[in-house]
């Protein structure tokens, strides 16, 4: 197991800080009730989707660029990136009057793109996965003499995002576990190292998506292990391999990483939207759905981090109904009715009687499965929870309708 970097230390940390000063901003901390009834014990969050560019990566991105030379600037630089690290080096680029091009695989949020074009950076799409664009940019930087900004491998990347975990102790002096959302492991590798040289009794927490977990395997084998595959909806931690720089901080100092499913991700973005006023992206929503899913892990007062809220509207409409469907508050149903005058009308009027919300209604009178005088009617709704879900199909059950639950 390597050791830890030897400029990752406390000073380094607080030098960082002092260099982002007018670059970041400190962002808030809010204390969540509906979490702290969760866990019974404060729960707060700390709101990086505030942070400019909507979230943390400026700070790793600003203090790597900051300490190039003048020969290095000349030749600029090159970054891969789903969007967040995009963004931040295209801003640091900005204000340090650097050429930036950024690659982002296929696919890449609409928002991300375009903010990170506004910020003047030349972006081009290459691969499916951040890994595939990262080996393009690797390659570009070779080609062109160009510095790569690495999204979290590196000790001033590192160094930079651990400028949040100096804000976590100010603002919250009394926490007792702070859950990260962690991808490469950048942002937890900071975050562990400025909260465990400061107050190493303070549980740190890694959070990432079942279907992109390098960490738990890695960890385990003692080094940094390729994921064969990845599927998750949380595009900004999609990272198949952990980072050297990083890995060594957390393996040494994390005391564990946890993972958390697709939806539990979906559910706990609507419950930060309706609870807590605040858009996340999917990867921002993975710290709470630990606590909504493993309160276990949880010794209050704790802090989840929201590391991002870049999310494209197309996409956080799609999140939303998820999220209902995963929180049995959206069901969608099939229910066969007779194919005469006042069916459709019998039905709508029990499904009203049950304070169910009909959202779509389609009728299918073509199947080899239906009788000459039955139509089958897909019926999507809104419930008011599990229970208030499985009423409403007993109910339906109980007045002689054929019902089957279908796929949200």
């Amino acid at each position: 197991m390597n050791a830890i970097d030897p400029a990752l230390t406390l000073p380094e940390i607080e030098v960082a800080a002092e260099l982002l000063r007018g670059v970041a901003i400190t962002t808030p901390m809010e204390e969540s009730r509906w979490l702290s009834s969760v866990v019974d014990g404060k729960v707060m969050l700390k709101c990086e989707n505030l942070q400019r560019t909507g979230s943390f990566k400026i700070r790793g991105a600003y203090v790597r660029m900051s300490r190039l030379s003048p020969e290095e600037r000349a030749r600029g630089v090159v970054a891969a990136s789903a969007g967040n690290h995009a963004q931040g080096v295209a801003l640091a680029a900005k204000m340090l009057g650097i050429r930036a091009t950024v690659f982002m695989p296929e696919g890449a949020p609409i928002p991300k793109l375009n903010a990170t074009r506004g910020y003047g950076a030349d972006v081009v799409f290459h691969g499916s996965i951040l890994d595939e664009a990262l080996t393009r940019a690797i390659q570009y930087a070779e080609e062109t003499g160009a510095v790569l900004i690495h999204p979290f491998d590196h000790t001033d990347i590192v160094v930079g995002q651990a400028t949040c975990g100096l804000e976590i102790l100010d603002q919250a002096p009394d926490a007792r576990t702070v859950l990260v959302p962690t991808g490469g492991g950048g942002f937890l590798a900071g975050i562990a190292l400025a909260i465990k040289q400061r107050r190493p009794d303070v549980r740190v927490v890694g959070v990432q998506a079942e279907g992109a977990a390098a960490y738990p395997g890695s960890l385990a084998a003692g080094e940094p292990v390729p994921l064969p595959s990845m599927s998750t909806m949380a595009d900004g931690i999609a990272v198949a391999c952990p980072g050297v720089v990083p890995f060594a901080a957390i393996s040494h100092l994390v005391d564990e990483v946890v993972t958390v499913s697709e939806e539990s991700i979906s559910r706990a973005l609507v419950l930060l939207l309706e609870r807590a006023k605040v858009v996340v992206e999917p990867a921002g929503a993975v710290a709470v759905a630990a606590v909504l899913d493993r309160p276990e892990v949880v010794v209050e007062p704790a802090v989840a981090v929201l590391s991002g809220g870049n999310v494209d509207p197309l996409l956080l409409s799609k999140l939303i109904r998820h999220g209902l469907a995963s929180a049995g508050r959206y069901l969608n149903v099939a229910v066969r009715i007779p194919d005469r005058p006042g069916g459709l009308a019998r039905l709508l009027g029990e499904l009203a009687d049950l304070r169910a919300n009909v959202l779509d209604v389609v009728h299918e009178r073509t199947s080899g499965t239906l009788h000459l005088d039955e139509v089958e009617v897909h019926v999507q709704m809104e419930t008011r929870g599990p229970e208030h879900a499985e009423a409403v199909i007993a109910r339906l059950r109980e007045h002689g309708y054929r019902v089957s639950q279908a796929e949200s």
